[in-house]
């Protein structure tokens, strides 16, 4: 019994790993340009933060 190198089973095809690798690297620059937008201008992060708060706590389902 011998294993191959690569599993036949995975659980997307190869198009759609790319494009998970490609979405998965465009959020992670996403995540560093939010948290260097609000490096650069707190006051403006600071009001962001509180207008999702009050979006979330006046937001019912």
């Amino acid at each position: 019994m011998t294993e191959s190198a690569e599993p036949t089973d995975q659980p997307w095809p190869p198009r759609d790993l790319e494009r998970l690798h490609r979405r998965a690297e465009f959020l992670r620059e996403l995540e560093e340009a939010k948290a260097l937008r609000d490096r650069i201008a707190p006051r403006r992060a600071r009001v962001r933060r509180l207008r999702e708060a009050m979006r979330r706590a006046t937001y019912h389902h």
